[in-house]
């Protein structure tokens, strides 16, 4: 099946980012819009041949990826200097079946299911948890799963992944940095993050390092 053009993929009838763009303006936690760029998100769209009037395609389209909470949550859509990674160019080389849609600095990162995580599950949203190594189910699909992130409550979902003063720390980092917890977040030395040693790292480490100990216990 031959790709789409960029004329078939932009829907102005029905934008997506219209929807996006409501869900933002209710939003309870803070959500900052990155600013795109014409010749990203255009080579963004052609590569991930969603249309615009998905709210993926709008995401990828329209901003230069989002921050949520500070920069706690970051979801992929075009790239910018703040978050220098777009969506399907950030899931090259990547394990098959799934796609990574956005990420949290502790190394967590949700992905849509394309059948890595069981038929039954295709298009929802699964999270990896740094601190289990494990993928969870969030029974989520991308839209709800964006609703969750401007106005769910993650304190909540995070309290266990959160000390005082974090505000300060992510604040700090750019949205292709994530922290290092020492002792690492899975082990039981590394449960109370508020005593472990942090230290700003690439994502793309933090996914790789993740990935391998996942595979270790796994006896893989």
């Amino acid at each position: 099946m031959p790709n789409r053009t960029l004329t078939e993929l932009i829907n102005k009838q029905e934008p997506g980012w219209d929807l996006v763009r409501d869900w933002i303006k209710q939003a309870k936690n803070s959500v900052q819009v990155l600013p795109k760029t014409q010749a990203h998100a255009d080579s963004a769209l052609l590569a991930a041949q969603v249309t615009t009037r998905s709210p993926m395609g709008a995401i990828v389209y329209e901003t230069g990826g989002i921050l949520v909470d500070g920069g706690w949550l970051r979801i992929l859509g075009s790239g910018c200097p703040a978050l220098d990674r777009d969506l399907m160019g950030w899931n090259e080389g990547k394990q098959q079946g799934f796609l990574l849609v956005a990420d949290d600095v502790m190394g967590g990162f949700y992905a849509l299911n394309g059948g890595a995580f069981g038929p039954e599950s295709v298009g929802k949203i699964f999270y990896f948890a740094p601190d289990n190594l494990r993928w969870e189910a969030t029974n989520k699909t991308y839209s709800e799963f964006l609703i969750f992130c401007f106005s769910g409550d993650l304190a909540s979902y995070y309290k266990n992944l959160r000390w005082k003063g974090w505000e300060q720390e992510v604040k700090a980092l750019n949205g292709n940095q994530g922290l290092m917890c020492i002792p690492f977040l899975f082990t039981t030395e590394g449960k109370n993050v508020a005593k472990n040693a942090r230290k700003p790292v690439p994502v793309a480490e933090l996914w790789g390092m993740n990935q391998n100990f996942q595979q270790q216990l796994d006896g893989h």
